[in-house]
């Protein structure tokens, strides 16, 4: 069953906030960047966009930025969870929106079913996370679902897969150098990549974007075998001698908020 793919005044308010948020942090020189699904819409403004029931507004910073994010947000009435803060503020940081929003804002890494370290890269577009980085936030989730596909199918729709590691493009660099040193990134990527690729070819061929500019489902075929093909590290060799009888991705927590 396909998720539901919304669109409203709702989507619109959420995402124009989020945007002038970004917008205005860089006026200040306070490092901030969209994550999630709004920066996917961000970065493909030419396809419809969706949205969901959940009302987040999710960024990215870093440790360097963090004393700063807290005085812009604040300065904007942004209701900071201080007991969630002075516990999880080296890796993320929570806020109630004035429109009663709840927003997270990622210090340094993701930490999800596996960890991406995008400290160093956060220069490298205007608004939001690097495109290839915003690609593996979506291809770590191991129980990946249509929404998250979607956006991997928009992503791979509206930049070319390309050897280096070029801002604007989904760099073949950077993603090797992920699957390549960790077996357990690379087999959960590796899965989610193919089950897009049959959503797509088959019973979800509508969470493709229309007439898109790069061909999504070649060009996931090309990240498959850049998976294949890249040299692996001696840590995923010995890893992957276990293979699936261990657990080889984190289970996500949820923490409570105040």
């Amino acid at each position: 069953m396909l998720v539901g793919l919304r669109f409203g005044p709702m989507a619109d308010n959420q995402f124009d906030e989020a945007l002038e948020l970004v917008r205005a942090a860089e006026r200040q020189r306070v490092t901030l960047r969209l994550v999630g699904g709004l920066a996917v819409r961000a970065l493909c403004p030419a396809f419809p966009p969706r949205s969901h029931d959940r009302q987040d507004l999710d960024f990215a910073s870093t440790s360097a930025a963090r004393t700063a994010v807290t005085a812009f947000l604040a300065a904007r009435s942004f209701e900071p969870d201080d007991h969630f803060n002075q516990i999880h503020g080296h890796k993320q940081l929570y806020f109630r929106s004035p429109a009663g929003r709840s927003v997270d804002v990622l210090i340094d890494r993701l930490e999800m079913c596996h960890a991406l370290d995008f400290r160093d890269r956060l220069d490298r577009m205007p608004l939001t996370l690097d495109v290839t980085d915003l690609l593996l936030t979506k291809l770590q989730i191991v129980e990946l679902n249509e929404k998250d596909a979607a956006d991997v199918l928009q992503l791979l729709g509206a930049y070319p897969v390309r050897p280096g590691d070029g801002s604007g493009t989904i760099g073949l660099a950077r993603f090797g150098e992920i699957v390549g040193d960790d077996w357990g990134w690379w087999r959960t990527v590796t899965g989610n990549l193919e089950r897009i690729r049959s959503l797509a070819t088959g019973d979800g061929a509508s969470l493709e974007p229309p007439a898109p500019p790069f061909d999504p489902v070649e060009q996931l075929g090309a990240l498959l075998d850049e998976a294949e093909r890249v040299p692996k590290s001696r840590r995923w060799r010995l890893r992957a001698l276990i293979g699936e009888r261990v657990r080889w991705y984190e289970l996500p927590e949820v923490e409570a908020h105040d």
